[in-house]
């Protein structure tokens, strides 16, 4: 794999990849990013101002060290790899990565793209477990920098299910949610991500999104052309529920009896 070179006012330089600097199948998430920043310049150097790119963070090096096995044959992964590219291009620029040290995974299916401060530079945030306090939500930037982190759930074992990450209530700021134990405590909390840090502003019993075993995380978020809802089930797994965040309160509705077709369609508005 070919790197492309970083610029910079001090000369060019290259950059080190951890592996080739992509995740592996189905253990990513990518997002389109205009290279422009709001205030003027550019987010890449190596590319022209405005052009599009396309941003890429994966899981790469697998791992059984945790053994958790929450997500059942869905392995966790030790480091987070992230690149940007020229769409087209199968050449990546400075691939940056976080490398878990022993006694940390990633607990997660794959990553996270959401630009959290504005500045039109996604945000990576994944699922990171600990065998002193399980899981907890983290917030890395483009260089793999930890920018945030939900405290831990404080066992090992004990594991967070993300709903979606968006501006729930339409103040400008950005809400990130999960179901905290879905298989336990059952509790669906919302964070706002604010001047680089996170701030937990509502929380609901009651609510679930994954069963032990499962390797994949059932609703999200929806928008349906009344602003963004979470779709869960409830903790029974009986109802599918929706749920939106208004003045920093949860409020519940049911939209009928829980199936996999059922939520599948919900989150399709229909």
């Amino acid at each position: 794999m070919a790197l492309l070179l970083g610029v910079s006012g001090a000369g060019v330089s290259a950059c080190e990849a951890i592996g080739d600097g992509h995740g592996l199948p189905g253990r990513y998430a990518e997002a389109d990013v205009t290279n422009a920043k709001p205030g003027g310049g550019r987010h890449e150097s190596w590319a022209p101002h405005g052009a599009r790119l396309t941003m890429h963070a994966g899981f790469d090096q697998l791992t059984d060290e945790y053994g958790h096995g929450i997500l059942g044959a869905l392995r966790d992964a030790k480091v987070l790899t992230v690149h940007l590219r020229l769409p087209g291009d199968a050449r990546i620029t400075c691939p940056k990565g976080v490398q878990l040290p022993e006694g940390q995974v990633f607990e997660d299916i794959a990553p996270r793209l959401a630009d959290l401060n504005g500045d039109g530079l996604p945000e990576i945030i994944a699922v990171r477990s600990t065998v002193r306090g399980g899981a907890s939500l983290v917030v890395f930037d483009r260089m793999g920098r930890e920018l945030a982190a939900t405290p831990p759930i404080g066992r090992r074992n004990r594991w967070l299910a993300p709903v979606g990450v968006a501006d729930l209530d339409g103040d400008g700021l950005v809400e990130l949610a999960y179901v905290d134990r879905p298989h336990l405590a059952r509790i669906l909390r919302v964070w706002r991500f604010e001047k680089g840090s996170l701030r937990e502003v509502a929380a609901l019993e009651g609510y679930s999104n994954h069963q032990i075993g499962w390797d994949v995380i059932a609703g999200g978020l929806r928008e349906c052309g009344t602003g963004p809802e979470m779709i869960v089930a409830d903790a029974e797994w009986t109802n599918v529920r929706a749920v939106r965040l208004r003045a920093d309160r949860l409020e519940s509705r049911d939209l009928g009896a829980y199936s996999p077709a059922a939520i599948s369609a919900f989150m399709d508005c229909q």
